[in-house]
C-alpha cells in the first residue's frame, strides 16, 4: 500500500525511531505511516454513513475498524476518506486510500485493475420503490421505468441490459433517494443490503421488493500487488469466527428485518 510520505527532511535513523513509535510500523503491514486511509461511502445509512457530528457509522465501518486494528492502527489512527462508486478504482491506483469497504463488489474487470480480500459478504441486487407503489413486483416489471443508482456501479448496466429499464444514474444514493421521493424516478436499485438501510430510515416512505435478481460479493478494495491481501483475508475469516462480523451487522442493520445470510468463503484466488 502506499501511504503518506513521511518528510523527507527526516533523516533516516530518526524516520527509523518515528515509525517504531507509531501503530503501523508495528503491525508488518506494508502500509507503513502513522495512519491508514480507509475509503468508504458517506451515505449509505448502516453500511457507511457520515453522522451530523463527524463520526462515522454503519457495517463497513466497523469491519473496516476491525480489519485495520489487525494490521495494528487504533481507531485514532485511521483516515476516513469518502469513496463513490465512480471513483475507487482511481483512488486505490494513485494512493489517495490504502483500502476501500464500501460495499464493493468483486467483478473481473475491477480485478484487472485492483486487488480485493474477500469477499466479506454477499448481497443481491433488489429494487426499493415507494411505500405506495404497486406497479413494481420484481425485475419483469422494470421495463421502461425510470431506475436510479450511482454513477460507476454495476447496478445501472444490469437493470438495463437485462430488464429494459431506463437508468437514471447519480453520483451518490442520496441523490437517488431525493428523486425517489419527487417522482422524478420509478426505484432506487442496488444491493439489497443498502436498500436495507434505507428503508429503515424511511419506513413509511420506501418499501424493498424483495426479488434479488443478483449476486454481489463485496470485497476490500486493494491497490494491485498489495502485500496486505493474505493477512486481510485471514481477518476477515477471523471475524466470521470470533463473532465480530456478525456484532457489526447486528449493530448496524439488526433492527432493518433483513436477515444476515451466511458468511461468504473467501477467495484467496
Amino acid at each position: 500500500m502506499k501511504f503518506k510520505k513521511i518528510a523527507a527532511v527526516v533523516g533516516a535513523l530518526a524516520l527509523a525511531g518515528s515509525l517504531a513509535a507509531c501503530g503501523g510500523s508495528d503491525s508488518g503491514s506494508d502500509a507503513g505511516g502513522d495512519k491508514i486511509k480507509i475509503g468508504i461511502k458517506y451515505d449509505q445509512p448502516g453500511l457507511g454513513f457520515k453522522k451530523a457530528d463527524g463520526t462515522y457509522a454503519g457495517f463497513d465501518v466497523d469491519m473496516a475498524k476491525y480489519i485495520a486494528k489487525g494490521l495494528g492502527y487504533d481507531e485514532d489512527q485511521i483516515q476516513w476518506e469518502e469513496a463513490v462508486s465512480a471513483n475507487r478504482e482511481t483512488f486505490l491506483k494513485d494512493g489517495s486510500v490504502d483500502m476501500i469497504l464500501a460495499t464493493y463488489s468483486i467483478t473481473d474487470e475491477r480485478k484487472a485493475e485492483v486487488d480485493f480480500a474477500g469477499p466479506y459478504y454477499v448481497a443481491g441486487q433488489d429494487l426499493l420503490i415507494r411505500a405506495d407503489d404497486s406497479s413494481i413486483k420484481g425485475p419483469e416489471d422494470m421495463k421502461g421505468k425510470k431506475i436510479c443508482s450511482v454513477t460507476g456501479s454495476t447496478s445501472a448496466q444490469t437493470v438495463k441490459d437485462k430488464y429494459g429499464a431506463v437508468p437514471q444514474e447519480f453520483d451518490s444514493y442520496s441523490k437517488c433517494i431525493t428523486a425517489l421521493q419527487g417522482g422524478q424516478i420509478d426505484a432506487l436499485t442496488t444491493d439489497d443490503i443498502i436498500l436495507a438501510g434505507y428503508a429503515e430510515e424511511f419506513p413509511d416512505e420506501f418499501k424493498i421488493v424483495g426479488q434479488p435478481f443478483t449476486e454481489e460479493n463485496y470485497g476490500v478494495g486493494l491497490p494491485k500487488g498489495s502485500k496486505d491481501r493474505d493477512k486481510i483475508n485471514d481477518l476477515i475469516e477471523k471475524s466470521f469466527e470470533d463473532g465480530a462480523w456478525e456484532k457489526a451487522f447486528n449493530d448496524n442493520l439488526g433492527k432493518s428485518g433483513y436477515e444476515l445470510p451466511a458468511p461468504p468463503k473467501v477467495d484467496r484466488y
